[in-house]
């Protein structure tokens, strides 16, 4: 019956042209890699690639057990302390990835006969949180501040969490944080915002929206962020208050019960932050290159790495995705359920040190593409 199941489940999602398969990249490889999240193309550099090899001379190459058995090193704790700095936290706690940082958190701050204010912008893993979380979940319209505090104002539940990216990762669109916060601030919640497309992209230095909008450090705000993208590395972060720390320490379950980070990516992700505190204009080339590959591909000006490309078809949008990869250049390709029906798209993700004739490049290649998947 399982297989017979699987078999149904396979042939109707490749039907409907969303079946997905990983391609492996091979070591040399030459394409043009605008694909990935490494934003400031920190994954390749010499002192994150040393900063990891280091942490394996200290500490070996694994944790070998939770953080609260024997599974937390120093580098974790030094890395947490300076991610804290640099966001204008007060403390920071590293999980093993955003997805689990996310799920972990938000699970840890809201339960029955709590409320969690969503809006349909935002990433899977916060969505999984609030399921998990067993909270009354209200899911209101991508960056709505006024439905949120509609809906705060309204609530019968004591406590209450709003959730939102700062940057949404599809389109790479600003959330209104302000608004958000002053919604929740006025009504007594909590705001909680995932930074892993805004850290190293957006705010002072790169230290994301949060710190853009002047709101770093503020009380009832929580900060979640990656390691995986401007980092270059690997892991969650969660940031905010001392008391913060301690609770999720105490109540995640995500934390508690998974293997510490290994130490090679706390090194790469503490050099990482290293190489953008040294080199603080590295967000603003980016975000440069990001708007001059847009007006090149006629897409919108872009407010952070993203530059979105609606095809709308999700099999036009694979062969379109295809067409790139032949011609030497990696794009994403985003369908359902990572987008709504209909606005399957190319998802090209600029990067720091990516140049003009590269750019250019790219550009010709992706007006190919788009043509030939009759959406350009």
């Amino acid at each position: 019956m399982t297989a017979a199941w699987l078999a149904d489940v396979a042939e109707r999602t490749a039907a409907a042209g969303l079946h997905r398969a990983p391609v492996a990249r091979q070591p040399g490889a030459t394409e043009i890699n605008l694909a990935s999240n490494d934003y400031l193309g920190l994954s390749t550099h010499p002192d994150v690639m040393a900063g990891a090899h280091a942490a394996i001379d200290t500490w070996g190459t694994g944790s070998t057990s939770s953080r609260l058995v024997v599974g937390t090193v120093q580098a974790h704790v030094d890395f947490e302390n300076d991610f804290a700095d640099f966001v204008g936290a007060d403390a920071a706690l590293m999980f093993s990835s955003g997805y689990l940082a996310n799920v972990g958190a938000v699970t840890a701050l809201a339960g029955r006969g709590d409320l969690i204010v969503s809006d349909t912008g935002a990433h899977a893993s916060l969505i999984d949180g609030c399921r998990l979380s067993r909270a009354r979940v209200v899911v209101v319209d991508r960056g709505d501040h006024h439905a949120v505090r509609r809906v705060l104002s309204e609530r019968t539940e004591q406590r209450a969490l709003v959730v939102t990216d700062s940057v949404y990762s599809i389109d790479g669109r600003l959330a209104p944080l302000r608004e958000l916060y002053a919604a929740t601030r006025a009504t007594g919640a909590t705001l909680l915002v995932d930074e892993a497309h805004a850290i190293g992209v957006r705010g002072p230095g790169g230290r994301g929206l949060v710190a853009e909008c002047g709101l770093a450090g503020s009380p009832d705000l929580v900060v979640t962020a990656v390691c995986s993208k401007s980092l270059g590395a690997q892991g969650g972060v969660v940031a905010g208050s001392v008391l913060l720390r301690d609770h999720l320490i105490d109540h995640a379950r995500t934390f508690i019960f998974d293997t510490g980070v290994n130490p090679a990516a706390v090194g790469a992700a503490h050099a990482a932050l290293r190489v953008l505190i040294a080199n603080p204009h590295l967000p603003d080339r980016l975000l440069a290159g990001a708007r001059r590959i847009a007006a090149a591909v006629g897409a919108d000006r872009p407010e952070s790495a993203v530059v979105s490309l609606i095809v709308g078809d999700p099999a036009a949008a694979v062969a379109a995705a295809q067409e790139c990869r032949d011609r030497g250049v990696l794009v994403g390709c985003f369908r359902p359920p990572s987008v709504p029906e209909g606005t399957s798209r190319l998802r090209l993700t600029m990067r720091a040190d990516v140049d003009d004739a590269t750019i250019t490049t790219v550009a010709a290649v992706v007006r190919n593409a788009l043509g030939m998947a009759g959406a350009a």
